[in-house]
């Protein structure tokens, strides 16, 4: 018996694109009786659910950057990676958004895939107004602190903008510069702007430890990021401290005063 309702397959490949919920060919769907039909309404009314969810869950993230945009304001979010790790800078970045600005998935950098943060970072440079990079150097991080040595980053990173920013929104610091801030505790999952700086920060301080783990090999940089892990510190253990090691911190200071005492 002969029927003129398309084959499965064909309806799949025909309603992938719907984005809308009041479709009028999920009427349609919803009216075929045939339980692949209603099998694959089910995985289209989640899929739409889902892409709900994160564009209002983004239009929250966008929350602290509209009062400053409705002023015609530019507003900056600042992030920072890398305070923990035994080697390698710690990494700032300040990224101002423009007010359209729409890529839904720019979220906590924690929070995303290194392949979802590695697709994001090019969308990211491409539409924000402006993105800067301040870094702190191992050797400032022993002079300083670990804490000071992430605020002068930051102040770098902010100075570093190509536009001035009349506000910015930090994740739980205070910058010194003087300009009005927003500090939020965890700001990279509140925060637009703030997000968009950490997947800034972190994508380019990864390349940049995978180049260190060439100059350095056996430490395991490109796959640790310079944080304390086992083949980090069977590394250390075995080939000393190098020039990006922050010898000011626990592992690394004890094996340098072994060194000095043997």
């Amino acid at each position: 018996m002969s029927s003129d309702r398309p084959s499965l397959s064909d309806l799949k490949q025909a309603l992938k694109d719907v984005t809308d919920p009041a479709d009028p060919r999920l009427d349609s769907l919803a009216a075929d009786s045939r339980k692949g039909a209603q099998q694959l309404l089910g995985q289209i009314k989640r899929r739409l659910a889902k892409a709900a969810a994160a564009e209002a869950a983004f239009q929250h993230r966008l929350h602290y950057e509209r009062p400053f945009w409705e002023q015609g304001q530019l507003v900056a979010g600042i992030d920072e990676v890398g305070r923990g790790p035994l080697a390698g800078p710690v990494v700032t970045s300040a990224v101002i958004l423009p007010p359209d600005f729409d890529i839904p998935l720019v979220n906590d950098s924690k929070q995303l895939t290194p392949k979802e943060r590695e697709r994001l970072y090019p969308l990211i440079l491409a539409q924000a107004q402006a993105v800067s990079i301040g870094i702190g150097s191992p050797q400032l991080i022993d002079q300083l602190n670990i804490y000071q040595a992430t605020r002068v980053a930051m102040q770098r990173a902010v100075l570093g903008l190509g536009l001035a920013p009349q506000h910015l929104i930090v994740d739980a610091m205070q910058i010194p510069v003087d300009l009005p801030q927003t500090r939020l505790i965890k700001g990279d999952a509140k925060s637009a702007s703030v997000a968009a700086a950490s997947i800034v920060a972190k994508v380019y301080r990864d390349h940049l430890m995978a180049t260190y783990d060439h100059l350095y090999p056996g430490y395991g940089f490109a796959q640790n990021a310079g944080y304390g892990t086992a083949e980090h510190l069977a590394g250390l253990a075995d080939r000393g401290v190098t020039p990006i090691h922050r010898k000011t911190f626990s592992p690394v200071q004890k094996i340098i005063a072994n060194k000095s005492r043997s």
